[in-house]
């Protein structure tokens, strides 16, 4: 397939299974606070406060600084064009999808966390809306003869803001390596 990349997706994966990514650090400033307090001279009425602990990389807060008018215009696109076979906000049909229909196609994927449509750098996710499924793989036709490229940049913002902050977090991550290969 031409999207297919050669991204190390080992890097991803092992995050997914972590429940809470910030509560190493919420731990360790409220041990550091009970250290700091534990350690106060006796007689002394004001305990110092804490040194900052720095939080982890993958618990600081990832701004998404997506255009809250282009996300409107994409989930107008989405709405209109792609809700059909992905779903009402992405959620997909019913039936799994990572299984061929009768006639040999995969069906629509969800397009939210459950799926895999955050597996691929926004290069790979513009270019499948504008040339559709690989041929043989899925039916999604090619849409660059229907939206205009502002219209397409526009839904993938949209898609992008469905994503919860691990699964954007992960995608961050790949689209940071796509960028350097």
């Amino acid at each position: 397939m031409p999207w297919q990349t050669n991204l190390d997706l080992s890097v991803l994966f092992h995050e997914e299974i972590q429940l809470k990514p910030g509560l190493p650090s919420l731990a360790a400033v409220l041990l550091s606070g009970l250290l700091v307090a534990c350690e106060k001279p006796a007689g002394e009425s004001e305990v110092a406060a804490p040194a900052p602990v720095q939080p982890a990389a993958d618990s600081d807060p990832l701004p998404r600084q997506h255009d809250p008018a282009q996300v409107a215009r994409g989930r107008l696109v989405y709405d209109r064009h792609c809700a059909e076979c992905h779903g009402a906000e992405g959620r997909g049909q019913a039936g799994d999808w990572r299984v061929r229909d009768p006639d040999g196609y995969y069906p629509s994927p969800p397009l939210d966390d459950s799926a895999h449509a955050w597996h691929h750098p926004t290069a790979v996710l513009l270019d499948v809306i504008r040339n559709g499924s690989e041929p043989g793989e899925g039916k999604m036709p090619a849409w660059r003869h229907v939206l205009s490229e502002m219209e397409i940049q526009d839904v993938v913002v949209y898609i992008k803001s469905l994503w919860s902050d691990p699964i954007y977090r992960l995608w961050w991550k790949l689209e940071q390596q796509s960028m350097e290969d």
